[in-house]
């Protein structure tokens, strides 16, 4: 019995869809959620995916039964019969893309409004950072930071020190107001700022739950702070300030990266988002502000012009791959540049 071509269309739309689905939900390609925001952009890449997945069968289907429907057979050296196009084929196949392509982008912008992308400007939380690090004439690096000062700061974050000594901050542990936190970008370091508690870091600290605004600055030339496991990447361009804001859903430590190529030693400029019960954060904070210092090897920016070669990648060697060897050769490179200068 011959199955009319009809069914035989339906069963292969309903496999097609059926596939392509299930790898659009289970391709396993992007890394842990860690952010309330990311459910959202988990959701815009599943669909993309399941629409390239169920478009590339298609396609390299029709390419594989093209070739092997009407291959050359053996004695036979007719011409093909002419074809001089088909409209109504050429309209179908760019009009679908057109609507998917419509379709995703209308998709791609309500996401992108909802994680504030319509918005990148809004000083509701007002930055201070860009005056909390001096410059360097002549250098694109940062000068030492100032210490903490925590009378300083009591009008900005209305800290001030209780009975038992500790220092209290106002509004600081209220799950319903967003966590502040002044995020400068220098070559090759990030420097964070916390507001309200006048405490500086060279990692992002924040508590599990609740809302973090970051006020995003560079110092010099174009960064880009990128957390993948928020799914957050946002340029940060000298002279414009942006604000960024996520919820973290899962404790952890995460990689914070520079996805714009900023100088030689781009690929060094790291750091980590920690993410803590409030608990810990708070405790975290007031140790802070109790030592009223910073870890100036962690959040101070190096100078390259004042490091060799050698200097700089000691500390990523075995990281990298380079040995011994190598930065002894390194070595002898800058001796002989020193000894030209």
């Amino acid at each position: 019995m011959k199955i009319p071509s009809s069914i035989l269309t339906l069963v292969a739309g309903i496999l097609l869809t059926g596939v392509s689905f299930w790898v659009g939900q289970h391709h396993g390609l992007l890394p842990i959620a860690a952010s309330k925001e990311a459910f959202l952009v988990d959701g815009l890449f599943n669909t993309m995916m399941t629409i390239s997945v169920g478009l590339f069968i298609i396609v390299q289907g029709a390419i594989v039964f093209a070739a092997i429907r009407f291959r050359h057979r053996l004695g036979d050296d007719t011409d093909a019969l002419p074809i001089h196009g088909n409209i109504p084929l050429e309209i179908f196949w760019t009009a679908i893309p057109a609507i998917v392509v419509l379709g995703l982008a209308v998709y791609s912008f309500d996401v992108y409004t909802q994680i504030g992308g319509r918005d990148p400007m809004d000083h509701s939380a007002q930055a201070q950072s860009s005056s909390a690090i001096a410059q360097v004439p002549g250098s694109a690096m940062a000068a030492p930071l100032p210490s903490n000062n925590i009378e300083s700061n009591n009008v900005v974050g209305e800290a001030a020190p209780s009975e038992s000594g500790t220092v209290a901050i106002a509004n600081q542990n209220s799950p319903s107001s967003a966590l502040a936190v002044n995020v400068a970008a220098m070559q090759f370091a990030w420097i964070f700022n916390y507001p309200d508690s006048g405490v500086m870091a060279g990692e992002l600290h924040v508590p599990l739950g609740r809302e973090v605004r970051v006020n995003l600055s560079a110092n010099d030339v174009i960064h880009a702070f990128w957390v993948p496991e928020f799914r957050l990447k946002q340029d940060a361009v000298p002279g414009r300030e942006s604000v960024l804001s996520f919820t973290p859903t899962s404790l952890g430590t995460y990689p914070l990266i520079c996805a714009e190529l900023c100088g030689a030693y781009h690929g060094a400029m790291k750091s980590q988002v920690i993410v803590e019960t409030p608990a810990e954060f708070d405790s975290w904070l007031q140790t802070q502000i109790a030592s009223g210092t910073i870890d100036s090897e962690t959040a101070i920016a190096q100078n390259p012009a004042s490091m060799t070669s050698t200097e700089f990648l000691a500390p990523y060697a075995k990281e990298i791959g380079i040995t011994p060897q190598a930065l002894e050769q390194l070595h002898h490179t800058d001796d002989v540049n020193q000894h030209l200068a």
